[in-house]
C-alpha cells in the first residue's frame, strides 16, 4: 500500500511539472515573436543605414577636396610672407646707399644701385610666377582691404583719402591678402586761421 501511495505522489508531481513547462513555453515564444521585426522593417532599417553612410562619405570627400585645394593654393602662404623681407631689405639698402654722402655721384654707387635693381626685379618676377603680386596703390582711393593708412598729408590737388605715398609695398597671393600696403593719404590743407581757431577751442574744452 505504501508503495502505491509513493508511486501516486511521484506521478502527481511529474504531472504538475509537465503542466508548468507547458504554461511557460507559449509565453516565451509569444514575447520573442513580438520583438522580432518584419522583413519589410529590416529592409527599411538597412536602407536608412546605407543612406546615412553614403551621406557621411560624401561630406568627408568634400572636406578633403577643399582642404587639398587650399593646401595646394595657399600652402606657401607663410613662406611667401617671410620672403617679402628680402624685398624690404633691398629697399633699405638702396636708401642707405643713396643717403651716403661719401658715395654720392660716384660710379661705385651707380653700379651698386644697378645690381640691387636687378636683384629686386628678379625677386618680383619669381613671386609673380608663384601668384604673389604687388598691390598698386599710388593715386588710388584708400581701400581698408588692401591698404593701411599710416599718415595724412595735406594736399589740395588730390581728393581726400587718395594715396599719395607708399611707405611699404603690399602683396597678395592669388585672391588673398599677404600683407597690406602701408601708405600716406591726402587731406585738405588747414589754413593758419582755422588751426588757430581749433587750438583755441581745444584749450577752452580743457
Amino acid at each position: 500500500m505504501e508503495k502505491e501511495r509513493n508511486q501516486n505522489t511521484e506521478d502527481n508531481f511529474s504531472k504538475k511539472n509537465d503542466n508548468t513547462d507547458a504554461d511557460v513555453q507559449p509565453e516565451t515564444k509569444s514575447s520573442e515573436e513580438k520583438l522580432e521585426k518584419s522583413p519589410e522593417e529590416k529592409i527599411m532599417d538597412l536602407e536608412d543605414k546605407v543612406a546615412r553612410t553614403l551621406a557621411e562619405m560624401e561630406n568627408q570627400r568634400r572636406r578633403f577636396e577643399k582642404e587639398k585645394e587650399e593646401a595646394f593654393e595657399y600652402g606657401g602662404f607663410n613662406f611667401a610672407r617671410e620672403a617679402l623681407n628680402l624685398i624690404d631689405n633691398l629697399e633699405r639698402s638702396k636708401l642707405t646707399l643713396e643717403n651716403d654722402e661719401t658715395l654720392k655721384n660716384s660710379d661705385v654707387l651707380k653700379k651698386m644701385l644697378d645690381h640691387l635693381k636687378i636683384i629686386n626685379q628678379d625677386l618680383i618676377s619669381i613671386f609673380a610666377k608663384n601668384n604673389v603680386k604687388s598691390i598698386e596703390c599710388l593715386n588710388k582711393k584708400l581701400d581698408p582691404n588692401f591698404h593701411q593708412a599710416m599718415i595724412e598729408i595735406e594736399d589740395d590737388q588730390k581728393e581726400p583719402g587718395t594715396i599719395i605715398q607708399e611707405i611699404q609695398k603690399g602683396f597678395t597671393i592669388k585672391n588673398r591678402l599677404l600683407r597690406p600696403s602701408l601708405v600716406g593719404v591726402s587731406k585738405k590743407t588747414v589754413n593758419k586761421e582755422q588751426k588757430t581757431h581749433e587750438n583755441e577751442e581745444n584749450t577752452k574744452e580743457k
